[in-house]
């Protein structure tokens, strides 16, 4: 993997700027990528792509391969000829500092059927041989998902557990028959994963052509209710009903004493050996045809991972099952070639998965947020920073910088040495003082949440684990992205060698 000194920002699209309710692949996005250019940023990681389910989470999605319609512009689909402005209006009335989920799904969804509408009246400039060959090049996935979203739609959104057995079951004459039946609304899903491609694809090309690398994120599990657990039942731990028999999670610790119950089903990884993990190869396929660097979510399932029984309410009575190890990453190497992916190794972490991951020759992570324990050893301070390490001051799932600062030290202790260490004259510095430790750092790759680039405080947090609403609805404003803040970005950048060319 390339190991030059780079630097990038983690930013959901979600969190773009829009005047439709929600960040898009629109206008905002290149002017973002053009924002990573001036600043000389290399890297732009975003969250899971997929179409979002419980509570809006982007780690909770209806599809592993599918991308999420409400990231579809607007803007270009009144260039095709497919909505008017007057299309647009509700979208409009919608908050620009946060995403009010509940009121943009219900609007957005409805302004991409009228698109649809105007595809299947021949009133748009999309090309039919183009959205065919989509079709078929993405067979593999793309039927199943489509399929499965138009049941959801008639099914009042229930999860697919809950459909009448044949067709949760999958027997194929019900199948067939639900196809014919639901013909328009499988077509209008296909129409809109054509048009998050198509998108997506042209904002990839626009942030190749200048240097700057798309940094994905993969979450080792799949939701319950998904395509994905549909499709391919027999690779989960499921009964006769389509329920789990075992649920992924993390057992207790210092800071959750009943540990955390995920409730995803857990993979029947020998089922997957035997077929030679044909899933997750397409999987990491269909992932690095959209982004050039993957997080591997949870990377320590991959060497054990806890077992949480259906039954239980929490993660306590768990136990340890191994993972499939090196061997996975072998035969998914053998395909797919080399793996440009960064292992997620937070969390309690065993000296065996820190010996998979250094066998993998894998980039770990390190947050700068849990480094101030008063204890110059602890390994997520930069001075003990190893070169293969992509080296956050937080991560999605964290406070801002700023926030943490003002609401989440807790002791006098951490408080004093962070204080110190950060050369913090004033509490207004933290995020600044904090963004040059990490850019002084040996670590071959830092990333900023734009955040903490423009010093945002607690009300600026995309994720408060464990918390059940108010996540994930984070946006910036124009107004927010001051003339300082970029050239802050710039000058520690430029001068701490991760300028590239431009150094």
């Amino acid at each position: 993997m390339d190991s030059r000194r780079v630097s990038g920002i983690l930013l959901h699209i979600t969190s773009l700027p829009s005047p439709y309710g929600i960040g898009d692949l629109g206008p905002a996005a290149y002017r973002f990528a053009d924002f990573l250019t001036r600043t000389h940023q290399e890297l732009w990681q975003v969250l899971p792509l997929g179409p979002v389910g419980f509570g809006a989470s982007p780690y909770s999605s209806t599809s592993t391969f599918a991308g999420n319609p409400l990231l579809i512009s607007p803007e270009p689909l009144v260039e095709y000829d497919l909505l008017t402005e007057d299309d647009l209006a509700p979208l409009t009335e919608l908050p620009d500092d946060h995403v009010d989920y509940e009121r943009v799904t219900t609007r957005k969804e409805a302004v991409l059927r009228t698109a649809f509408k105007r595809y299947e009246a021949d009133r748009s400039v999309v090309s039919d041989t183009d959205l065919g060959q989509f079709r078929a090049d993405q067979a593999s996935w793309l039927d199943d998902y489509a399929l499965y979203a138009a049941l959801k739609d008639a099914h009042d959104g229930d999860p697919w557990m809950q459909w009448p057995d044949p067709l949760s079951r999958r027997d194929p004459d019900a199948l067939e028959r639900a196809r014919e039946e639901h013909a328009d609304a499988v077509r209008r899903h296909v129409f809109w994963q054509y048009l998050f491609h198509r998108q997506w694809t042209a904002l990839q090309s626009y942030c190749h052509a200048r240097d700057i690398r798309l940094f994905g994120d993969l979450p080792i599990y799949v939701a319950r209710d998904s395509a994905d657990v549909w499709a391919n039942q027999e690779l989960f731990q499921l009964d006769d009903d389509g329920q789990p028999t075992v649920v992924a999670g993390v057992p207790p610790d210092y800071f959750s004493p009943e540990g955390q119950r995920w409730g995803n089903p857990i993979y029947r990884w020998d089922e997957m050996e035997a077929n030679g993990y044909r899933w997750w190869k397409d999987r990491m396929r269909r992932t690095l045809e959209r982004v050039d660097l993957v997080r591997l979510d949870h990377f320590r399932g991959f060497d054990a991972y806890w077992e949480i029984p259906a039954e239980e309410e929490t993660a306590i009575n768990g136990e340890w099952r191994d993972g499939p190890g090196v061997s996975f990453f072998d035969e998914l190497k053998d395909e797919l070639g080399e793996l440009p992916v960064v292992a997620e190794d937070l969390g309690v972490i065993t000296e065996s998965v820190e010996d998979l991951r250094d066998e993998l020759d894998l980039p770990g992570m390190a947050v700068l947020q849990f480094a101030f324990e008063d204890d110059p050893t602890n390994e997520f301070l930069p001075h003990n920073y190893r070169r293969n390490l992509v080296a956050y001051p937080g991560t999605h799932d964290n406070n801002t910088m700023l926030g943490w600062w003002t609401d989440d030290v807790s002791t006098a202790e951490e408080r004093d040495y962070a204080r110190a260490y950060l050369n913090l004259d004033g509490e207004g510095e933290v995020h600044e003082q904090a963004l040059r430790a990490l850019m002084a750092s040996v670590a071959d790759r830092v990333v900023t949440p734009l955040q903490d680039v423009l010093g945002l405080g607690s009300d600026a947090r995309m994720n408060t684990p464990g918390r059940p609403k108010g996540n994930w609805q984070w946006r910036v404003t124009p107004e927010q992205v001051t003339d300082e803040a970029e050239e802050l970005l710039e000058t520690l950048t430029r001068i701490y060698g991760r300028a590239g060319d431009y150094s």
